[in-house]
């Protein structure tokens, strides 16, 4: 794809104003545009990421084409995608902000734009902010799913991803995907992380009270029942901010409990009221904000449903949300941010906080380019020394890509489908399954798929595949459960991943009826319909209650890999839909959309 010479010199001002190009040649290309410049508003600036999920390096992000809103959700952020997002928060079409924040001419323009995030680069934003924000005015959030995600996170134990926010200056982090390490594990990482970690909805169960392993941890609170500091205070910019921390809610049911027995979370509004409320009373903030991993709908819920807070900055779905939800509830208002994942953005939220009360805010979500931001130098250094080790089994070349290959969307994605095709084609099944991770970065046309992308792809502490009978009726039953966290209306029962992915199975999925009514007429890929009292051979992986007795993921991935040698999807088995037509969640959907 050629680039015009409008966008040639929009990249060229951009590039000499990140550092990159000599100043005459910015001088010359007079341009006045800058991504990252972000004029200097109020007294306050919180900065935000979530969802890193320990991609140290710059990588390729593609954004989703279906991300279904019902009900109140319909048409409202987050569940606007492609030319209908755009539109809704007034973003050019074309160029690279519009590229950022959707799916749109996806290959073409990675090509042009380049790869996205690297802590390297995001170091170099993040000091940029703060040292025109001035020492002292500004302040870092971190919202979980920071030490999962890539090999090195895995075989670290996700030591790799603390050292990282280290050095980034991380002042404060909640988390969920961090909870699937060994509970000594999370421990001894928070212990290490120089920041501080905030979940005011994580108890100690009672009956291990008595004989608690972690009674001299710091954050432990007896008394409340509390394994970690429900909130932190901060002073930014002269003034008093209390940062209250949300871990994801539903964290035994969506991951393995058995690594963290002694521990239960959920949304907890009351005893979110009951902190807000005392904070407010004891400490006399200027300002309460939440570090959340709830996911946006939740987020919004509890916007509406808990009284004092003044911004949520919110994460787990990954939704890059270009400006805030503004929820009014019984005593004001609160903004609702998400800021995207894999480090693709940093937020930016400049606050006027006068008179203890806020008054006015700027926000901008920015991505992070990494040809429009140079490398910092000590990050770049610390994260070769922690790939070093690895780097002969992260760089091996699989296969070759001949589409993209992603993840991100309700349904599956083609790097999904890669995996179901792994799992029936070594396990010899007639059905797959594979959970619907939101992680996952993408493969460009073209690219080598190294052991590194499949990582990217697989990595998680419970990779164990399985390969068993189940009758039709078991398969509706798991298609069914998860589709109605998924499509809920009531924000507070969805969990925030997507759809099951599938192998080898076509269906028609209605995402507006009721529980157990969604999922029909499913049949095997050469049209043999799925009866429920009959057995299947179905092969999967990521089993949460207990261990499977498999190899883990990545290596039944790699096997496939190696012996295709070149990634053509011949068939995506993404289900027939009804009731969507028109949803502004959904477009350029690959199966059919029935009226």
């Amino acid at each position: 794809m050629t680039i015009s010479r409008r966008e040639f010199m929009r990249l060229v001002g951009l590039a000499g104003a990140a550092g990159m190009l000599p100043s005459s040649v910015f001088a010359q290309a007079k341009q006045p545009a800058d991504l990252y410049e972000v004029p200097k508003f109020g007294n306050v600036t919180l900065l935000h990421i979530t969802d890193t999920h320990a991609q140290l390096n710059p990588v390729y992000f593609r954004e989703p084409n279906v991300n279904i809103g019902l009900g109140p959700a319909f048409g409202k952020a987050p569940h606007l995608v492609g030319e209908a997002l755009l539109k809704h928060f007034d973003v050019a079409p074309g160029g690279i902000e519009a590229h950022a924040f959707t799916y749109l001419n996806y290959p073409e323009a990675a090509e042009k734009f380049g790869a996205v995030g690297g802590f390297a680069h995001l170091k170099t934003l993040v000091d940029r902010i703060r040292a025109e924000r001035g020492d002292g005015n500004s302040l870092l959030m971190d919202g979980g799913d920071t030490w999962q995600g890539s090999g090195t996170a895995y075989w670290t134990r996700g030591m790799d991803m603390v050292g990282a926010c280290n050095l980034l200056g991380v002042d404060v982090m909640t988390g969920h995907w961090e909870f699937t390490y060994l509970d000594e594990e999370v421990i001894k990482n928070i212990a290490a992380f120089k920041g501080d970690f905030v979940a005011q909805n994580v108890k100690v169960r009672e009956e291990a009270l008595f004989d608690y392993r972690f009674a001299d941890f710091g954050g432990f609170d007896e008394d409340a029942g509390l394994a970690f500091n429900p909130y932190t205070i901060k002073e930014v910019g002269g003034v008093k901010v209390a940062v209250i921390g949300q871990a994801f809610p539903y964290t035994p049911i969506a991951n393995p409990q058995r690594f963290i027995p002694d521990w239960t979370f959920g949304i907890q509004d009351a005893r979110m009221q009951e902190i807000v409320d005392q904070v407010r009373d004891e400490e006399s903030p200027d300002l309460v904000v939440v570090i959340s991993h709830n996911g946006m709908d939740v987020d919004l819920k509890m916007a509406s449903r808990v009284t004092g807070i003044d911004v949520i900055f919110g994460g787990h779905t990954h939704d890059g949300v270009p400006a805030p939800s503004v929820v009014e509830n019984a005593s004001g208002k609160t903004l609702v941010t998400n800021a995207g994942s894999n480090g693709k953005f940093l937020g930016v939220m400049d606050l006027d906080v006068k008179d203890g009360k806020l008054r006015d805010y700027r926000y901008r979500l920015l991505p992070v380019f990494s040809n429009l931001l140079s490398a910092n130098p000590d990050m770049t250094k610390y994260i070769e020394d922690v790939r070093s080790p690895y780097l002969d089994k992260l760089t091996e070349e699989l296969a070759i890509a001949e589409e993209v290959l992603y993840r991100r969307g309700n349904f599956n994605g083609t790097f999904d489908q890669v995996i179901c095709d792994a799992l029936r084609k070594v396990n010899d099944a007639q059905v797959s399954l594979s959970p619907g991770f939101r992680w996952g970065t993408t493969v460009l046309p073209g690219q080598k798929i190294t052991m590194d992308n499949v990582m990217d792809q697989t990595c998680i502490t419970y990779p164990e595949t399985y390969r068993r009978e189940m009758t039709g009726a078991d398969i509706k039953a798991i298609l069914e459960d998860v589709c109605d966290n998924l499509f809920n209306k009531d924000p507070y029962v969805q969990q925030g991943g997507d759809m099951v992915r599938v192998g080898g199975l076509d269906y028609v999925c209605d995402p507006t009826a009721g529980m157990g009514e969604r999922i029909i007429d499913m049949q095997l890929d050469d049209g043999t319909k799925i009866e429920a009292d009959k057995t299947y051979v179905v092969a999967g992986w990521a089993t949460v209650g207990s261990q499977s007795p498999g190899e883990p993921i990545w290596d039944t991935v790699a096997t496939y890999l190696r012996d295709i040698k070149t990634v053509k999807i011949e068939k995506l088995n993404t289900p027939k839909l009804k009731g969507v037509d028109g949803n502004p969640g959904l477009s350029d959907y690959s199966g059919e959309v029935l009226s």
